[in-house]
């Protein structure tokens, strides 16, 4: 008679498998909520960042047109693009989540049309 040969064991069981993409799901389950948060609280801080410019180059524009406070705010085009007050695209910045800027009258501070979320978590906060 022939000798039983001894199985092989070479590899992983399926249970061994199994455990393995489970840990790998609670960790992305941890991971990809706090990779979001992490990119938002990213665009409000450029946008906070841009609103900054944005204000500075009014502030500028107003001493050098002699404008008070209440007065009409600049347009776009006096403080962004080539040789003005913030240099590049004569569009101005962006918000890196989509929303729109206001420059206000002299004295104000700019905004965002995303601004406060109205929510106490200061991550989506894109106000001065």
């Amino acid at each position: 008679m022939k000798a039983l040969r001894k199985r092989d064991e070479r590899g992983f069981t399926l249970i061994e498998i199994m455990i393995v993409v489970l840990i790998i799901g609670i960790l992305l389950a941890i991971a990809v909520p706090n990779f979001v948060k992490a990119r938002e609280t990213s665009r409000a801080k450029s946008c906070v960042s841009n609103l900054k410019q944005i204000d500075s180059a009014k502030e500028q524009w107003a001493m050098y047109t002699k404008a008070g406070d209440g007065d009409a705010g600049p347009a776009v085009a006096d403080i962004c693009g080539t040789g003005k007050y913030i240099k590049g695209v004569a569009t101005g910045p962006e918000c890196p989540s989509g929303g729109t800027y206001t420059i206000d009258v002299i004295g104000t501070d700019p905004s965002c049309s995303i601004g406060d979320q109205g929510d106490t978590d200061v991550t989506n906060d894109h106000t001065l």
